[in-house]
């Protein structure tokens, strides 16, 4: 009995049309039996279902290319309807499998996440305390765990004071002393550059339409697209993160060696001092340890779309255990990772922060069995008129953020544009090493690594006067004034000039330890409360500033520190730092580093608020007239080109060097199809080996016996729009549907006039904030 298409729904049984579209396949390509193996090696079972459907089929996505998130989504819904329409107990086995898969995988992320931040823990506070000396007993235990009861797997946590006798100091004199934390720094600093060196990578060109702009491209040239060289180690990797969840692929990004190079690279990073945390690249670590599990499971692997859900819910295991910080680790996600985040996105990375949480409190790294790595306890409130200082310290952390933000920007622009420093990124964090403990040494505070400066400055010295800080202010000693604005000042500078280092770094500590020292300084004056309340306060306003967060920063500041109380002065300092911070930089930090790095990321809010300001029409990115002639392939009646003409057109592509474009099949003037670059490589490349190089290749219609047929790789859907919309249209459209290619039809007529690939409309943006 034939299938009722017109009844037919999202579960009705595939597998005689699968089969079906089998014995099609098999037809088309019994030319030659290779050509059987050389389409079953390339392309996936899962898409090898689309056989004989109007989307077509495709190849993995090419290195640094758009993926299409639509095909995705119809390519699961045939895996779906396959896997869940089996009869039988084993068909309902498999189907319950199949739904719990996304909870089975968030699990394993977030526990093994918790696993290497333990490790990272550890190993960080061991070898940043050999900058000052040894532990006696155990050489491999850090100054806190030399010094207590019990290692770090423990529960009890002693107070070392300075007569721990099992530590032992490299030397007693100052300026020995002070020699060897700049050496050993040093040492540290250059150790993990090289490591970072080991994950160099060299991608193809980002920049759509700069084919259109080089004549030289289009003479036959051997001139092409210019590409470029990344460290995927370097950096927190947030920014290339939000450009992979964004839709675009970025090879080995996530790959093991990756991230084992970016857990020990961070250990060494932060043990030197520099302004930089671990937090961020903590972040980059669990998406790697997404990308990892997603492989184990075919519905992720196969499925680009699949599996940006799955790193989606990962991220929130980074800043989980970064901070101990479960909640804000998903809000974190949301708000500032993921640019598609679905309810149950939303469950999975609930589960995936939570399994991380519980991994690492009993692991306990820290020593405290405490989850709350700042924890506090002022036991004072605010009153009304305190809420004027909470937005002095907003207007603060926002004139902090823009400052910033434009200062790195220019610095990386510049800085690191001369020869020396870009042919030799481990001289220059040599450089930064030598600044940073040159300058932060001499001040007792800024000595600490980043965490221990920020838990120092949050204390309540009503509660306890036995700190360092706590005997400075119960002296008022002016010299320590001195000091905070000293180290206020010194972590502003050596923040600007040490993000964008090739080092695994994260911004969140340097920005919460200056505006700690801020918080605590204003803190002197006013009596009435612990400034250790106005440091944590200055510390949440001054990472808003940088980085824009809100909603998440102010729950990761309550579970930072296990104060409920002081929400709403948080929230007070974090808005008005963001409306500051905007005012002078529109962009927070990881938009700007994504400028710098020049990756192609299109976000859809920053997309219309600039697409609003200017009355553009779509017709506005249709392409010259020589590149439309150029990727526009004419199909005469018989459906059947000849293969010259498309090897033609398939160098000019190359030539453009841009991965993700293709060729638009027109027949009398009306679009019939779209074809990639990528598919039309491998059939011309790879399949083609079995045929003449003066045959002719089928593109549309039914397949015959012995033909040699691209019309399996041809998507016959292509969402068109017409040339007289508004921009708003298309920036809606790529951003919402995820769109790889958008064609464009004449007003009227309804003839197609030129097609738009993602990569374009993102240049032509960057080309509004100009």
């Amino acid at each position: 009995m034939p299938v009722d298409l017109e009844h037919a729904t999202e579960r009705s049984h595939l597998l005689s049309y699968a089969h079906g579209a089998s014995d099609r396949r098999l037809n088309t390509v019994q030319h030659d039996g290779d050509a059987i193996s050389i389409v079953s090696s390339h392309v996936s079972k899962e898409e090898q279902a689309l056989f004989g459907t109007p989307v077509g089929e495709r190849l993995p996505y090419n290195d640094y290319t758009t993926i299409d998130w639509l095909h995705e989504l119809i390519k699961d819904s045939f895996r779906l309807r396959a896997v869940h329409n089996q009869p039988g107990f084993r068909g309902t086995l498999q189907s319950a499998f199949d739904s719990g898969q996304g909870w089975i995988a968030a699990a394993l992320i977030g526990m093994l996440t918790a696993c290497v931040a333990f490790c990272v823990d550890v190993a960080e506070a061991t070898v940043s305390d050999w900058k000052f000396g040894f532990c006696t007993t155990n050489i491999f235990s850090s100054r806190q765990s030399c010094c207590t009861e019990h290692q770090p797997a423990g529960t009890a946590r002693a107070n070392l004071g300075e007569s721990c006798t099992e530590w032992h100091m490299w030397t007693d004199g100052y300026w020995k002393a002070f020699a060897t934390f700049v050496g050993v720094a040093l040492v540290f600093g250059v150790t993990s550059s090289s490591l970072t060196m080991l994950t160099k990578s060299s991608l193809p060109a980002a920049a759509p339409g700069h084919g259109d702009r080089n004549p030289h491209l289009f003479k036959g040239g051997d001139q092409g697209a210019v590409g470029k060289s990344m460290y995927m180690a370097a950096g927190s990797g947030i920014p290339e993160i939000k450009t992979i969840l964004s839709g675009f692929v970025i090879p080995h990004f996530l790959d093991l060696k990756v991230l084992l190079v970016k857990a020990i690279g961070a250990v060494f990073a932060v043990a030197t001092g520099m302004c930089l945390g671990k937090e961020g690249p903590f972040v980059h670590i669990s998406t790697c340890v997404a990308y990892q599990v997603g492989k184990t499971f075919p519905k992720y692997k196969e499925n680009s779309r699949k599996m940006r859900e799955l790193l989606s819910a990962g991220c929130s295991a980074g800043l989980s255990v970064a901070f101990g910080a479960p909640i804000g680790g998903v809000l974190f996600s949301y708000e500032e990772i993921s640019t598609y985040f679905p309810r149950k996105v939303l469950w999975r990375a609930f589960l995936c922060s939570l399994s991380a949480a519980v991994v690492l409190k009993a692991l306990n790294p820290t020593g405290t069995g405490k989850l709350v790595l700042f924890e506090t306890n002022y036991g004072s409130s605010y009153s009304p008129i305190h809420y004027v200082v909470f937005i002095i310290l907003g207007i603060a952390g926002g004139l902090f953020g823009g400052i910033f933000c434009k200062a790195n920007f220019l610095w990386s622009k510049g800085f690191r544009k001369y020869p020396i420093i870009k042919n030799y990124p481990v001289f220059e964090v040599f450089l930064v090493v030598l600044v940073t403990a040159l300058l932060q040494y001499p001040d007792p505070m800024t000595r600490e690594p980043g965490d221990a400066i920020i838990k120092n400055l949050l204390v309540d010295c009503l509660a306890s006067d036995e700190s360092w800080i706590c005997q400075q202010e119960r002296h008022s000693n002016s010299k320590y004034i001195g000091w905070l604005i000293y180290g206020m000042l010194v972590k502003l500078l050596l923040t600007i000039i040490t993000f964008g280092c090739k080092v695994p770094s994260g911004i969140i500590i340097p920005a919460l330890d200056a505006g700690a020292f801020f918080g605590r300084l204003i803190g002197q004056w006013i009596t009435t409360i612990s400034p250790g309340i106005f440091a944590m306060v200055g510390a949440a306003a001054f990472l808003a500033g940088v980085s824009r967060m809100t909603l998440s920063l102010c729950v990761i500041m309550f579970e930072l520190t296990g104060e409920l109380e002081y929400i709403v002065p948080n929230m007070i300092a974090i808005l008005v730092a963001k409306w500051v911070a905007d005012a002078l930089e529109e962009d927070g930090v990881y938009d700007l580093a994504q400028s710098v790095l020049g990756h192609p990321f299109l976000d859809t809010d920053h997309a219309m608020s600039l697409v609003q300001r200017h009355s553009e029409l779509v017709e506005r990115l249709i392409p010259p007239k020589q590149t439309m002639d150029e990727i526009t392939v004419e199909i005469p009646k018989n459906n059947k080109v000849m293969r010259h003409v498309l090897q033609s057109k398939l160098d000019r592509l190359k030539e453009r060097g841009l991965l993700d474009a293709g060729l638009v099949l027109v027949q009398d003037g009306m679009l019939q199809g779209y074809i990639a670059e990528g598919e039309l490589d491998f059939g011309l490349n790879s399949l083609g080996l079995s045929w003449p190089s003066t045959s002719q290749i089928r593109m549309l219609g039914e397949s015959e016996n012995g033909d040699y047929n691209f019309s399996m790789f041809v998507d016959r859907t292509p969402l068109t729009i017409c040339a007289k919309a508004p921009m708003e249209y298309a920036a809606e459209m790529f951003g919402k549907l995820g769109l790889r290619y958008l064609c464009v039809v004449e007003e009227g007529s309804s003839r197609l006039v030129g097609v738009i690939i993602k990569k374009r409309m993102v240049v032509w943006l960057e080309s509004l904030k100009e």
